[in-house]
């Protein structure tokens, strides 16, 4: 009976450890890319928003991070006849243990 006691007090234990918040810090980063067409500028911005995130982080010491669903964004910049001319921007959450770091020079 006791060990009963003892498995379901552990399980419980595991259960709120997982359920804590982690100390984490994040951000909302963003890409933007003005393009012919739709498809180019939108999949050329997501492209560029892994690249961007990698720069960031690199900039600030930070080398384990996790990035969120990209969402993408698109505007029309031109209008023509024949092609028009889109600007989309991708946005993810960033986001990595401890606290938010400065960034080194």
């Amino acid at each position: 009976m006791v060990s009963r006691k003892l498995a379901a007090a552990a399980a419980a234990a595991v259960l709120l450890a997982q359920a804590a918040p982690a100390d984490a810090a994040c951000t909302r980063l963003g890409f933007s890319v003005n393009d012919y067409g739709k498809d180019g500028p939108t999949k050329d911005a997501k492209a560029l928003l892994d690249k961007y995130v990698a720069q960031w982080t690199a900039e600030r010491g930070i080398k384990k991070y996790t990035i969120g669903k990209k969402t993408v964004s698109c505007e029309l910049f031109l209008d023509f006849v024949v092609f028009d001319e889109h600007t989309c921007r991708a946005e993810a959450t960033v986001c990595w243990p401890g606290s938010a770091p400065a960034k080194k020079n």
